[in-house]
């Protein structure tokens, strides 16, 4: 873990230009503010922090941080635009909207981290709930490799799911 002293002086050193790389990046101030802060707080995870070229490092961590913001409003326009469509009766509540867009940034995660084929087999087998021969027949492949597509998915879920715990 970096030192207290070490990351003081990078936080006062950095945290004004990257605060404004941010907000140029974002057009927001407070999303801005936000994002810097989660980077620094990045860094106190971290077990070394031996650094040569701090800028380009704190940019890197930022620019994830980024994608990951713009990934969020994506989706929560999208879960939006979805319930702009739904009865009355059946919108959430705001806590329950709240709960549901981290799902959807959760399971956004995890799809991503499955290679394009996997992923295409793993949901059509749980969305559209197509049986392994008929995935097979729409994606040109083999029974064989349908079914270790959707067993890596899987695996790459139960992975997921038990991260960090002993």
């Amino acid at each position: 873990m970096p030192s207290r002293d070490s990351l003081h002086v990078l936080y006062n050193h950095h945290h004004g230009w990257l605060y404004t790389w941010l907000r140029n990046k974002l057009g927001n101030a407070a999303d801005a503010a936000d994002l810097a802060q989660d980077t620094f707080v990045r860094l106190l995870q971290r077990e070394h922090l031996e650094l040569n070229t701090p800028r380009a490092f704190l940019r890197t961590v930022a620019r994830g941080l980024v994608i990951d913001h713009w990934r969020r409003e994506e989706l929560e326009r999208a879960y939006l635009e979805a319930l702009a469509h739904a009865p009355q009766a059946e919108v959430p509540c705001a806590e329950t909207r709240e709960l549901m867009l981290e799902l959807l940034e959760r399971i956004a995660r995890m799809l991503e981290g499955l290679k394009p084929k996997v992923r295409r087999a793993f949901l059509l087998a749980q969305c559209d709930g197509l049986s392994h021969k008929a995935i097979a027949e729409q994606m040109g492949i083999s029974l064989r490799s349908v079914e270790r597509y959707v067993a890596d998915a899987l695996y790459h879920c139960y992975l997921l799911r038990y991260e960090g715990e002993p």
